[in-house]
């Protein structure tokens, strides 16, 4: 994924003009694009199943309030990386390199977990205090 600096309303309008809808994350302080399609999940069958068993993709997870959210990685076959975000939607901590078959329960608080595909972060210079637009 090449690092790509769009302002969230410059992304909208790339939006409008291919005609096709994309979802997409910004990191809202650098103006780097995080992953150009994702899908939200707010179900709970949907949060206990993750990317288990499933092809490399990004996923946002909303919970109802923000509180520690431990997550495992097993039956997936592939590291990700990882963002925490507050109720801002402001990163808390990160996780990169989250490998198969590992556990990781993260110091703060979050409403949001942002799960991408492995080098993201790093790629994207993203650090702790930034904001995510999605």
């Amino acid at each position: 994924m090449a690092k790509e600096m769009l302002k969230p309303r410059q992304a909208k309008m790339n939006r409008k003009a291919t005609g096709k809808r994309r979802n997409i994350i910004i990191n809202s302080s650098n103006k780097a694009i995080l992953a150009y399609d994702y899908v939200l999940y707010k179900n709970i069958f949907l949060k206990a199943k993750g990317l288990m068993f499933s092809r490399k993709r990004t996923i946002v997870f909303e919970f109802n309030d923000e509180k520690i959210i431990p997550l495992h990685m097993f039956f997936v076959f592939f590291p990700i990386d990882v963002l925490f975000l507050d109720k801002s939607r402001r990163i808390v901590e990160l996780k990169q390199n989250f490998m198969p078959f590992s556990f990781y329960t993260p110091k703060n608080r979050a409403k949001y977990v942002v799960e991408l595909n492995n080098g993201t972060i790093a790629k994207t210079n993203t650090k702790a205090g930034d904001l995510v637009y999605f």
